[in-house]
């Protein structure tokens, strides 16, 4: 599918979600027999995403850097079990833990984690996950990272659902004084369980779900990442190394790698990356776009960050496609850059 017909295929799922209207299933009208047989076997192989052991990541990150009188930052993880977790043995694995101990050492503050995301939620549970994150307004976080999607596809979800569900929850917190950053749905077409022509279908319904969810999200006040990285081709070329033992969820330095292209967009929403990194780079293929076109183009391409730009165009609202740098994590370095930080219960 070319970039615009996927840009196209996002803003007839956004609208969709927008306006109440129907959605485009996994399959459609070729879930027949043999796709549902191979389901069916896929779902087996890599289990239900109920594993009983999510490492318990919540805490003070950067406590070394208090300073008497100042707070610490506060950051929220919502979604399914790639925002949990799930999948590791030790906290300071989790997603959650390496995007603390990153803006905690990059602020020189110190940043209290809490994780609502739930192994196997959907879209539809971001509500109740959002009103848990919002219960006392006076502990509004700073940040929230949104990581869903995936089990919307498997699930069968339609997109458009998912995308109302997910544009609703970003409302909602923008409104609450929230910042938010959504790693979007990744490439369900390399779970090494999936076999054609199940696997090409996840692939295009992932890519589709995601470029929707950039456009609901970035129209909502949030930002999105493309996490392709995170079960796309850097997967598939590694499967071994970046997949758990489940085949399914990612393994310690799969979410290394995930949490190192989310990092930069956290800190950019946080306003605490350098004002040269904030203007498009022509060079690294940067600059303005309509915002399904920035979408189809983020969908494609993972470690895209896409956020609001100017209200509207020619073409409807337009938004900043950015590539920000970030570095390859390798499981023998320590995850993010960071002194040693410390997590209290």
């Amino acid at each position: 599918m070319t970039s615009m017909s996927r840009a196209r295929a996002a803003r007839r799922i956004a609208a969709g979600a927008a306006y109440g209207g129907g959605g485009i299933g996994l399959a459609g009208a070729a879930t027949v027999g043999l796709l549902v047989a191979q389901a069916q076997l896929a779902r087996r192989r890599v289990g239900n995403g109920m594993s009983p052991h999510v490492p318990n990541a919540d805490g003070l990150y950067g406590a070394a850097y208090t300073v008497p009188g100042q707070p610490a930052l506060r950051l929220t993880m919502l979604g399914d079990s790639t925002a949990a977790g799930q999948g590791v043995h030790r906290a300071g694995q989790t997603p959650g833990a390496l995007l603390a101990s990153g803006v905690a050492a990059i602020a020189e503050r110190p940043v209290g984690l809490s994780t609502v995301a739930v192994p196997g939620a959907c879209s539809d549970d971001l509500d109740r996950q959002v009103s848990r994150t919002l219960a006392d307004p006076s502990r509004v976080p700073d940040i929230c990272v949104i990581m869903i999607g995936a089990n919307d596809v498997t699930h069968r979800m339609p997109a458009t659902r998912s995308v109302r569900h997910l544009s609703a929850a970003v409302r909602r917190l923008r409104t609450a004084g929230a910042e938010v950053v959504v790693g979007t749905c990744p490439d369900l077409g390399t779970i090494e369980p999936v076999q054609q022509p199940l696997r090409w279908l996840a692939r295009r319904a992932s890519r589709q779900l995601a470029a929707a969810q950039t456009i609901g999200a970035v129209e909502q006040g949030g930002r999105t990442v493309s996490l392709g990285d995170l079960l796309g081709p850097e997967f598939a070329a590694n499967p071994r190394e970046l997949f758990g033992p489940d085949s399914y969820h990612p393994s310690v330095e799969g979410y290394a790698t995930a949490a190192m292209a989310v990092l930069p967009t956290v800190c950019a929403a946080l306003g605490l990356w350098p004002a040269e990194e904030e203007r498009p780079d022509a060079s690294r293929r940067e600059g303005f776009l309509p915002v399904a076109r920035a979408a189809a183009e983020a969908a494609s391409e993972a470690g895209t960050e896409v956020a609001a730009a100017m209200p509207s165009g020619p073409r409807g609202p337009w938004a900043l496609l950015k590539r920000r740098k970030r570095r390859r994590v390798h499981a023998t370095e320590p995850a993010p850059a960071t002194p040693s930080p410390s997590r209290q219960p």
